[in-house]
Protein backbone atom coordinates (compact mmCIF):
# COMPACT_ATOMS: atom_id res chain seq x y z
CA UNK A 1 0.00 0.00 0.00
CA UNK A 2 1.53 3.31 -0.74
CA UNK A 3 0.82 6.01 1.56
CA UNK A 4 -2.78 7.74 0.13
CA UNK A 5 -3.93 4.21 0.58
CA UNK A 6 -2.53 4.56 4.00
CA UNK A 7 -3.97 7.22 4.52
CA UNK A 8 -7.58 6.60 2.59
CA UNK A 9 -7.91 3.90 5.46
CA UNK A 10 -6.96 5.51 8.07
CA UNK A 11 -9.86 8.52 7.69
CA UNK A 12 -12.22 5.89 6.42
CA UNK A 13 -11.58 4.47 9.88
CA UNK A 14 -11.87 7.90 11.45
CA UNK A 15 -15.08 8.54 10.15
CA UNK A 16 -16.73 5.31 11.15
CA UNK A 17 -15.25 5.61 14.41
CA UNK A 18 -17.23 8.80 14.43
CA UNK A 19 -20.01 7.73 12.92
CA UNK A 20 -20.63 4.91 15.53
CA UNK A 21 -19.51 7.06 18.57
CA UNK A 22 -22.48 9.50 17.65
CA UNK A 23 -25.26 6.57 17.17
CA UNK A 24 -24.03 5.48 20.77
CA UNK A 25 -24.35 9.21 22.32
CA UNK A 26 -27.50 9.77 20.51
CA UNK A 27 -29.21 5.97 22.23
CA UNK A 28 -27.40 7.45 25.45
CA UNK A 29 -29.14 10.56 25.14
CA UNK A 30 -32.51 8.86 23.73
CA UNK A 31 -33.00 7.08 26.81
CA UNK A 32 -31.88 9.35 29.41
CA UNK A 33 -34.41 12.38 28.18
CA UNK A 34 -37.41 10.10 27.43
CA UNK A 35 -37.05 7.64 30.70
CA UNK A 36 -36.79 10.55 33.21
CA UNK A 37 -39.73 11.89 31.28
CA UNK A 38 -41.84 9.23 30.83
CA UNK A 39 -41.11 6.53 33.63
CA UNK A 40 -41.35 8.88 36.55
CA UNK A 41 -41.46 5.71 38.90
CA UNK A 42 -39.44 2.88 37.54
CA UNK A 43 -40.71 -0.90 38.37
CA UNK A 44 -40.33 -4.42 36.69
CA UNK A 45 -42.19 -3.19 33.76
CA UNK A 46 -43.49 -0.55 31.60
CA UNK A 47 -47.08 0.16 31.72
CA UNK A 48 -48.92 0.95 28.19
CA UNK A 49 -48.94 4.84 28.99
CA UNK A 50 -45.04 4.80 29.69
CA UNK A 51 -44.71 2.89 26.21
CA UNK A 52 -46.41 5.90 24.55
CA UNK A 53 -44.61 8.34 26.18
CA UNK A 54 -41.31 6.28 26.01
CA UNK A 55 -41.53 5.96 21.95
CA UNK A 56 -43.51 8.87 21.33
CA UNK A 57 -40.49 10.72 22.85
CA UNK A 58 -38.26 8.33 21.13
CA UNK A 59 -39.40 9.48 17.71
CA UNK A 60 -39.36 12.80 18.39
CA UNK A 61 -36.19 12.99 19.60
CA UNK A 62 -34.94 10.63 16.49
CA UNK A 63 -36.77 13.56 13.92
CA UNK A 64 -35.23 16.12 15.54
CA UNK A 65 -31.72 14.38 15.52
CA UNK A 66 -32.09 14.06 11.44
CA UNK A 67 -33.06 17.26 10.91
CA UNK A 68 -30.04 18.72 12.84
CA UNK A 69 -27.31 15.84 11.01
CA UNK A 70 -28.94 16.57 7.42
CA UNK A 71 -28.74 20.13 7.98
CA UNK A 72 -24.96 20.35 9.18
CA UNK A 73 -23.94 17.50 6.40
CA UNK A 74 -25.55 19.69 4.15
CA UNK A 75 -24.04 22.94 5.41
CA UNK A 76 -20.64 21.15 5.36
CA UNK A 77 -21.12 20.12 1.70
CA UNK A 78 -21.74 24.36 0.58
CA UNK A 79 -18.37 25.16 2.46
CA UNK A 80 -15.89 22.49 0.44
Amino acid sequence: MDSESVKAEVIKQVKTQYVMDNARQLVEKINEHCFEKCVPKPGSSLSSSEQTCFTQCMEKYMLAWNQVSATYINRLQREQ
